[in-house]
């Protein structure tokens, strides 16, 4: 299917689009320049399809017509010129007699393939001033001295035509697609295809037909490696072209080595070839620190390229490569990472110590797959506890705990030295924690505290007592773990690292927002030194700013973390689901919607059974009920309390879910039962962070809420002030007004909406009519900003006429319970249910459940 097919969006291209009419309205045309498959003559078409007035005549620069003299131009040239008369002027003429009087317009595409007459022409045409013209080159090639000339010369303004942007790309793949497309998608394809219109095309035509490229609940998303079409692997071995031996061989080990050292390139094959392949663009050089470092010009050349290899071919480069990276000494920690993985990749390796090394390193570098298929290796090799350690946390964090308890049982009496012990207690350990395992885990911890000597284990095993106790909910407990693992001196880089991330961590949680920023700041500062040592650190540090930000109602930085941390590698392991956070930044700010989406996004990645993914499923309920999809809430929220038990951090999520899936299905006394219960879960396991939500929920749905204001001195940052402030000035109006005031800059439109909806109330018992009209407009206003919300406060603004038990019947009526079931919720008699329930309807001038649905769905 060509660049230009029906359903494929003209994108990103307004800027130059504007730019060439322009200079064909007011100057003598345009050249536009840019890469193969960029989009060079779509653009080009789409500024003639615009223009009127002019004589249109169209040429193309073919490899088959630059052989034959005005070749380009043939089909429109006939009849031999007059005596004497010059080539030049002869072709002119005839251009200018196809116009019959109007004003010329010469489109030339490829004008790099126009043989010597047709590129002459068009330098005549130009500098003649005959005709206005719009051509199209591609960068980088070989061009006839006529068409250099045109903007050398000045005759023609040149644009040169960029590959797409990723946010450009991900426009034309929803477009192209019909519909929402996920974010790590269209990195993914942004890519791959480095922005070029017609591979990007290729490649989403190849991964629907593999199979790669799917909807899945209501969103595409790619999974699986890429498949190269044939029409796909043609048009890059067309771009590739002929190549030599020699040229060839460069190409392969770029293709297999990428980035690759200058030096080491030209030791394996000569300079001549390098060069001659860099000429052409084929491979590009980066710089890497102090080394020139070489890699493909386009990723999809490797695909094509290492496609066209066969099994010993492949193996013969990749021992090429690691036998010269050998040779270095391995200077660099990757260095041995990658060597490792040449000689895992040809099947020369031998050394079991080798690979385990390796595993660590990738590990590292948040590479889990990677480091699982290292560290198996390595124990296929004969490597002891180390490997199973090492391969038992990364299975923890690609969610297969149980595979990863049952390995580390199978060699616990091979343990025997203190290193091996500790690192297969921590490993098992951590694993049972993950797991639910609870007082095992802990038991494992403790034996090896009181059996270890080495300060640099006993830190250690003291950080993973903090992680157990983190799961579990005993802050306290992670605090007294962490000082004791501070007290063992000297200590490593890891134990520092790990023990600072969960010090940000906890306090994060505890609500000491400040602090948790302090030392996630001061120790990320530093986060080149610890990264490859400190594997759980960097996700941790992650999370508890994205927490801590939360907390202290730092929306839009936690947004940003958030989405900064889903783009990292660690964002494919389970220690994530940084989506639930970027939900709740969207769901204060009132946009369920996007919250939704987020929850969504996170929840494609995070693998099965686990309590992050329920995490992730709680949000989606939460802002899945603030929409009224209760039937979806209902589902989401089912999900999420079967994956969240185990951890109290989790289960949090769940408990706030319920209270306004419970408030969505109009059962308010369930919902501030239920919001009542999550403070309880909150206080108990010292989540104060979360214990600000749960007993501020109560204040939304209309209670008061005394304990909250305990929490002033013990939960940082401008959000729980202005909570406290709400509960304090329920009543007072003008109180209220200037807590939607400060919502409103924390950016918390639904809470705005959700205090201006009291104020309304406060003028109403008041009497003040004029005001409570004014109020209520004003949070009608705001709760339209938050698109599809409905609230307990919300519905008051449209049904301000009600008493609470008339209000709390219509809802339920709306939801679609029965009398009966409305009588049986409520223990009232049935009579009592549809006298309320009829008075709602006469005071509101509905006539059944359906009408006060509507009306209550806009506030």
């Amino acid at each position: 299917m060509s660049e230009q097919g029906s359903g494929w969006p003209f994108v990103g291209r307004g800027g130059p689009l504007a730019a060439v009419r322009e200079a064909l309205r007011s100057g003598s045309g345009m050249m536009i320049s840019g890469a193969a498959g960029v989009g060079k003559s779509r653009l080009a078409a789409h500024v003639l399809a615009g223009q009127q007035g002019y004589a249109i005549v169209r040429a193309l620069g073919t490899e088959t017509a630059s052989m034959i003299p005005f070749g380009a131009f043939a089909h429109v040239l006939t009849g031999p010129p007059r005596s004497g008369e010059n080539l030049l002027r002869w072709a002119a003429r005839h251009l200018r007699g196809r116009a019959r009087g109007a004003e010329l317009l010469v489109s030339v595409d490829d004008a790099h393939r126009l043989d010597p007459a047709s590129a002459a022409l068009v330098h005549y045409l130009a500098a003649k001033g005959e005709a206005r013209l719009l051509v199209t080159v591609r960068s980088g090639e070989p061009q006839p001295d006529p068409v250099v000339a045109l903007w050398k010369d000045e005759l023609l303004p040149r644009v040169e035509l960029p590959p797409l942007t990723v946010a450009e790309v991900g426009e034309v793949l929803a477009g192209a697609l019909g519909g929402e497309v996920a974010a790590q998608t269209v990195q993914h394809l942004a890519g791959v295809s480095e922005g070029n219109v017609l591979y990007l095309r290729e490649v989403v035509l190849a991964g629907r037909e593999s199979g790669c490229l799917a909807e899945r609940d209501g969103v595409w998303r790619w999974r699986g490696e890429l498949s190269m079409t044939t029409r796909l692997r043609e048009l890059v071995g067309d771009r590739i072209g002929h190549l030599d031996e020699d040229e060839r061989e460069v190409l392969e080990l770029v293709a297999f080595g990428e980035p690759l050292g200058a030096a080491p390139l030209v030791e394996l094959t000569s300079a001549g070839a390098v060069e001659r392949v860099e000429s052409r663009g084929l491979i590009v050089t980066v710089g890497d620190g102090r080394r020139d470092q070489l890699g493909l010009g386009h990723p999809l050349y490797g695909e094509v390229v290492r496609g066209d290899c066969g099994t010993l071919r492949a193996r013969r480069r990749l021992r090429m490569l690691a036998e010269a990276l050998e040779a270095t000494g391995l200077r660099r920690r990757e260095d041995e990472l990658r060597a490792a993985v040449w000689r895992l990749d040809s099947g020369s390796v031998t050394d079991p110590a080798m690979l385990t090394s390796a595993a660590k390193l990738a590990w590292g570098r948040h590479d889990p797959r990677l480091a699982a298929r290292l560290a198996r290796a390595a124990i296929d090799a004969g490597a002891g506890v180390a490997a199973v350690s090492v391969l038992g946390e990364v299975l923890m964090v690609l969610g297969d705990a149980g595979s990863a308890v049952t390995a580390l049982r199978q060699v616990a009496r091979d343990a025997v030295t203190e290193s091996e012990r500790a690192q297969h207690a921590c490993s098992l350990a951590v694993n049972l924690a993950w797991a639910g395992a609870d007082a095992e885990a802990c038991h494992v911890l403790d034996t090896a505290v009181a059996t270890l000597t080495d300060p640099v284990w006993r830190q250690e095993a003291h950080v993973y007592r903090a992680v157990t106790d983190c799961f579990a909910g005993r802050m306290t407990g992670a605090a007294r773990s962490l000082a004791l693992a501070r007290a063992c001196t000297p200590g490593s880089l890891r134990g520092a690292a790990h023990a600072a991330c969960l010090e940000a961590w906890v306090d994060a949680y505890a609500g000491r927002t400040e602090r948790a920023l302090a030392v996630a700041e001061r120790t990320m500062a530093t986060v080149d030194e610890w990264r490859d040592l400190a594997p759980h650190a960097l996700p941790t540090f992650l999370e508890a700013q994205c927490a801590a930000r939360t907390f202290s109602g730092r929306l839009a930085e936690a947004a940003r973390t958030a989405e900064h941390a889903m783009r990292l590698p660690t964002a494919e392991m389970s220690v994530t689901g940084y989506g639930a956070y970027r939900a709740m930044a969207a769901r204060l700010r009132g946009d369920a919607e996007e919250a939704v989406r987020w929850c969504r996004e996170d929840m494609a990645r995070v693998p099965a059974g686990e309590p992050y993914l329920g995490r992730l499923a709680a949000e989606q309920a939460h802002a899945l009920a603030l929409l009224g999809r209760l039937d979806e809430a209902r589902e989401s929220l089912a999900e999420a309390e079967k994956l969240t038990a185990r951890w109290a951090f989790t289960r949090q999520h769940v408990l706030h879910a319920a209270v306004w899936v419970a408030a969505a299905g109009g059962d308010l006394d369930e919902a501030v039962r239920l919001c009542r219960e999550a403070a309880t879960h909150a206080r108990r396991h010292e989540l104060r962070g979360n214990l600000m939500f749960a007993l501020h929920d109560l204040v939304r749905l209309g209670e008061r809420s005394p304990g909250l204001g305990e929490l002033a001195g013990e939960v940082d940052g401008p959000l729980v002030r202005v909570l406290i402030r709400h509960e304090l000035s329920l009543g007072d109006a003008a109180g209220l007004r200037a807590v939607a005031q400060e919502y409103e800059r924390l950016g918390m439109v639904l809470y705005a909406a959700e205090a201006t909806a009291h104020e309304a109330n406060a003028h109403h018992d008041a009497g003040r009519g004029r005001l409570a009209r004014s109020a209520r407009a004003r949070a009608g206003a705001l709760a339209r900003l938050c698109t599809g919300v409905s609230t307990p406060a919300l519905v008051e603004l449209v049904t301000p006429e009600l008493t609470p038990r008339q209000r709390e019947i219509l809802q339920l009526a709306a939801a679609g319970l029965t009398n009966r079931e409305i009588a049986d919720r409520l223990t009232l008699s049935r009579r009592t249910a549809a006298n309320h329930l009829q008075a709602a309807y006469d005071k509101l001038g509905v006539n059944d459940r359906t009408q006060a649905g509507r009306l209550l769905e806009s506030p």
